[in-house]
């Protein structure tokens, strides 16, 4: 990915993202910055079959209701380079462990009717 590219996103997502310096997550609570937190994600993952062309067509899963443990994982293997999607290693870079495990607790404590309807089409 272009390096223009990849500080572009970085500049846009940093400061959604507190780095906590903390080894080991506090307990997670809902706290008022967990819209902020979760902003970014709203972006692809809030949308019903939203689909994503960069580099490739990707189908960008719902996140609502999900597995807490499914979404930590796989966080923490696009942080650490295990799977391999520039848009998401971009925005999981500058998250902490705590992050990780508050926004995986936020959205598997979502449901899924919380997701924007798929967008219908006019038939002629």
């Amino acid at each position: 990915m272009n390096k223009w590219i990849k500080l572009a996103a970085w500049l846009v997502m940093a400061p959604h993202f507190a780095v906590a310096a903390e080894a080991r997550p506090a307990p997670v609570t809902q706290t008022h910055a967990m819209p902020d937190k979760v902003a970014v994600c709203m972006g692809c993952h809030g949308i019903a079959n939203y689909r994503i062309a960069f580099p490739h067509i990707y189908r960008v899963p719902a996140l609502a209701g999900q597995n807490a443990q499914y979404i930590e994982t796989a966080l923490r293997q696009y942080k650490n380079g295990q799977r391999k999607m520039p848009t998401m290693q971009a925005v999981v870079a500058s998250l902490s462990e705590q992050d990780i495990v508050e926004i995986a607790a936020y959205y598997a404590g979502e449901s899924s009717a919380n997701t924007a309807a798929p967008i219908q089409k006019k038939r002629p």
